[in-house]
């Protein structure tokens, strides 16, 4: 479990494709306190650390193909920066929101804009009625996770076969997330908070 406050960027530095899968390889500041079998998410997809190199402070991942069609991971590219944050303590403060690192679809960026100090992105996402019956979609001052990142939702809508969601960033979090290299066309992971999924399943399931 995670809690959608980004700890650090890691750097892609090795890529390696293995019949489905992709081992991905990268370093952060936080490389020499990790553990083999470790859970870290990678832009909020939760991966297993499968391999260290304390000489090259690097750490690898595999990424499976299930991972793959949902997420942007497989658009990496050696040198990418992705966000990462390790799986929280059961005695740390939820300064985000119950986040579980299993990405639900990806997004585009169809507006990215700064706003006086601050900056403003909203994302289209595919959306159908059996989505929504699943809990995949957006409620106005809810929750949602962005490429790993706790975000309040603003301006939610869905017109016929897409969604759309609005989120404000910070100076902070543009900075020390991969939002900064955010522009139109760039393709996101969304989560979408469980609470609302559940719900959600909840309430069609009563009325079948």
């Amino acid at each position: 479990m995670f809690s959608g406050i980004v700890e650090s960027m890691a750097q892609v530095v090795q890529i390696q494709h293995e019949q489905t899968n992709i081992h991905f390889t990268l370093t952060c500041d936080f490389v020499d306190q990790l553990k083999i079998d470790q859970s870290i998410a990678h832009n909020g997809v939760c991966l297993t650390v499968v391999k260290l190199d304390p000489i090259q402070h690097t750490y690898t991942v595999t990424v499976m193909e299930e991972s793959l069609k949902r997420s942007n991971l497989g658009l990496l590219k050696v040198g990418d920066m992705v966000n990462v944050e390790r799986s929280m303590l059961l005695n740390a403060r939820l300064d985000g929101h119950i986040v579980q690192g299993h990405v639900d679809q990806t997004a585009v960026c169809i507006q990215a804009q700064e706003t006086d100090g601050s900056w403003y992105y909203r994302f289209q996402y595919n959306s159908n009625q059996d989505m929504i019956r699943r809990g995949y979609f957006c409620v106005d001052k809810g929750s949602v996770t962005i490429n790993g990142v706790s975000l309040t939702v603003c301006q939610p809508d869905v017109q016929q076969d897409k969604g759309f969601v609005s989120v404000c960033i910070i100076p902070y979090t543009q900075h020390n997330t991969n939002f900064q290299f955010l522009k139109v066309g760039s393709i996101v992971n969304l989560e979408f908070d469980i609470i609302g999924k559940y719900l959600s399943r909840l309430t069609f399931l009563t009325k079948e």
